[in-house]
């Protein structure tokens, strides 16, 4: 079964609030719908789920690793040429530590960045339904369920007073 989305656009943020005990209702689960809207509101503002982002793992992974590349790499490339100086170790650790620093950062800038890409959910080869009005002042309620339930959840955004309705296809009903 696969997945569709219905959008519905409102006017005001007191009606998309309300829309979303209707959803609800309907049997609509808070993990089901997402509130568009081109104003900033507080989170939780329309009874949306809190959103769980994980942004925090990937710059300690990505600094974890690049340590451990620099480390590698200053390690093997000291023992793969060794250069006995007057007596001292073959591994220097101050010249480890400055690459090991610079391994450490680049690791977390790029995993960061990579990161961001992620949790972003970029690329998207498959765009949900998007009305310009919404950055205009409308709010939108963008529903995703099966295709089953895509006429209750139109007829529940409809009891919502939604101004339009559209679904996957970018047609207004």
């Amino acid at each position: 079964m696969a997945n569709k989305s219905v959008l519905g656009l409102f006017d005001n943020a007191d009606t998309a609030a309300d829309a979303t005990d209707v959803l609800l209702e309907a049997g609509c689960a808070q993990e089901d719908f997402d509130v568009l809207t081109g104003s900033p509101y507080p989170e939780g503002a329309f009874g949306e789920k809190n959103p769980k982002h994980h942004i925090y793992v990937f710059p300690l992974v990505g600094a974890l690793m690049g340590l451990s590349v620099a480390l590698l790499l200053t390690a093997g490339t000291q023992l793969a040429y060794p250069m006995v100086t007057g007596g001292k170790p073959i591994l220097a650790f101050p010249a480890m530590t400055i690459i090991g620093y610079e391994g450490t950062l680049l690791g977390a800038v790029i995993f960061t960045i990579l990161g961001i890409i992620f949790e972003s959910r970029l690329p998207r080869p498959k765009l949900d339904p998007y009305d310009p009005r919404i950055t205009e002042g409308y709010i939108g309620l963008l529903v995703t369920c099966t295709e089953e339930k895509v006429d209750v959840m139109e007829q529940a955004l409809r009891r919502g007073k939604a101004v339009d309705v559209i679904h996957e296809k970018g047609r207004a009903l």
